[in-house]
């Protein structure tokens, strides 16, 4: 048993791209005695907890390397032998991420829990394509949803969503495109603008652009998959041209 205070901290590691993780995520990295991380997080971040015991407990292509339950009994686990233990979680662990349950779970145990917000994908990975989730004249408001719900179907609150003006993200949907896509055809959007972008701000980052109608084409031409994002809205048409995106702009520096 270690002479520390069992401690776990809940960790936003951002979206993919290393740059993308706060100070305050990196400080608490620095002071980790166990680090428990997820499969899309960029391993790079575990540079800053070097001598930190590290411990895969994601999940890849369906294939989990712990349950959730051993997650959290591997936690309380640590706690109480090593000291301080880092959830390192892609993303912000409050959004879709089960941060809020890891926690429950291990205060049962009086164990100190602190929680260090991240980047979300849901916003970052839109912005790294140029495009703004809210817009002036285009969309007054955005709905974060998760295309996959406990029960493994697609989330009630994309039918909602499909009514409204606002531009709708939808997290962990690729599997349940062709519903989404009848979903919105329903409401007469055929013609709505779709972006979706598979591992969003990493250097494997793809993307495909397309409409309700022709976003199905679009992803087998491209050959998009898991892990991206679906956006759906007017904004994907109003992109901003950003360096990173368009190296166009080099060469009008250049002319």
């Amino acid at each position: 048993m270690s002479n520390k205070t069992p401690k776990l901290t809940v960790v936003g590691a951002g979206p993919g791209d290393p740059d993308l993780i706060t100070l305050k995520a990196i400080k608490t990295l620095e002071s980790a005695d166990v680090v428990l991380y997820d499969a899309l997080i960029n391993e790079e971040l575990l540079e800053y907890a070097p001598y930190a015991e590290k411990i895969f407990v994601g999940k890849r292509k369906g294939c989990y390397a712990y349950q959730q339950e051993q997650i959290n009994e591997l936690i309380v686990g640590r706690a109480k032998s090593h000291g301080h233990v880092v959830r390192l979680k892609g993303g912000d662990p409050f959004i879709f991420g089960r941060g809020a349950e890891e926690i429950d779970y291990v205060q049962q145990f009086d164990i100190e829990t602190n929680m260090v917000p991240g980047i979300s994908s849901s916003y970052a990975v839109p912005a790294y394509q140029g495009i703004p989730l809210t817009k002036r004249g285009s969309s007054e408001s955005f709905w974060v949803i998760t295309g996959t719900t406990k029960s493994h179907k697609l989330s009630q609150d994309v039918s909602l969503a499909a009514k409204s003006n606002a531009t709708v993200v939808i997290l962990m949907g690729m599997s349940k495109l062709s519903e989404i896509v009848s979903i919105f055809a329903a409401e007469n959007k055929q013609d709505i603008p779709v972006a979706i972008i598979q591992n969003g701000t990493t250097k494997n980052e793809n993307f495909g652009f397309g409409t309700i109608q022709t976003i199905e084409k679009v992803v087998s031409e491209k050959k998009l998959s898991s892990p991206a994002i679906i956006v759906i809205g007017e904004v994907v048409n109003q992109r901003v041209k950003l360096a990173s995106v368009y190296k166009e702009v080099q060469e009008e520096i250049v002319s």
